[in-house]
């Protein structure tokens, strides 16, 4: 059974998602083992809370460099002996020692198509505001391994959303979540805990 150690800064929407699936039995040979957010105030802790699930916050503002707070992440995960990272909705910047760390460990739920709509400034309405503006008709979420590249690590799962007329930021959005994110971030999760995942000169192989 492999420990999960999910990274929160907000709401938690992803978080519960996967809540409920590990509920569900979903998530094969995976067990939610800590959540850590960046800000006291996250609702996900809450969430967490209600599920049981052991909680931790740690503030960038409390450590002098983007590398010890890294490193207090590390040290944090690693206590608890956390097998598999899971960013959800984490706005909280680490150092590379971070992603180094947990090589291939580190997953991502991002709300665009990759590698369209990413990297720096790409996160929460500002993917789906450029998403509108550049006329696309459809877009997506992917769930991809973080490394030392924003938004630029192997793909490990995406999944199309069309862009319907009249659609603001905000429904896009909603819906970029309820088809996309919260089906692809349990499943990968699952993929992972299961040893399907494989990386291989930076593509990702999913096993039968």
């Amino acid at each position: 059974m492999l420990n999960i150690g999910v990274l929160v800064s907000g709401g938690g929407t992803n978080l519960q998602k996967l809540i409920d699936a590990e509920q569900a039995g979903e998530i094969v040979n995976g067990k939610l083992r800590v959540v850590i957010s960046s800000r006291p105030d996250a609702y996900a802790l809450e969430r967490a809370q209600k599920a049981g699930i052991e909680t931790a916050t740690l503030r960038r503002k409390d450590y002098d460099s983007v590398e010890s707070y890294s490193q207090a992440l590390i040290d944090a995960l690693r206590e608890r002996q956390v097998d598999l990272v899971v960013l959800a909705g984490f706005l909280t910047i680490t150092g590379d020692n971070f992603v180094e760390a947990f090589r291939n460990k580190i997953i991502n739920v991002h709300p665009a198509l990759l590698p369209s709509f990413g990297g720096k400034g790409y996160y929460g309405l500002h993917v789906h505001e450029a998403a509108l503006a550049r006329g696309v008709k459809v877009t997506g979420a992917t769930v991809h391994f973080v490394n030392e590249v924003c938004d630029g690590g192997p793909i490990i799962l995406q999944k199309a959303v069309a862009v319907q007329e009249g659609d603001t930021p905000e429904t896009l959005q909603k819906r970029v979540m309820e088809e996309a994110e919260w089906l692809l971030l349990p499943k990968a999760v699952s993929l992972f805990c299961q040893g399907k995942l494989s990386v291989e000169d930076g593509v990702v192989h999913i096993a039968e």
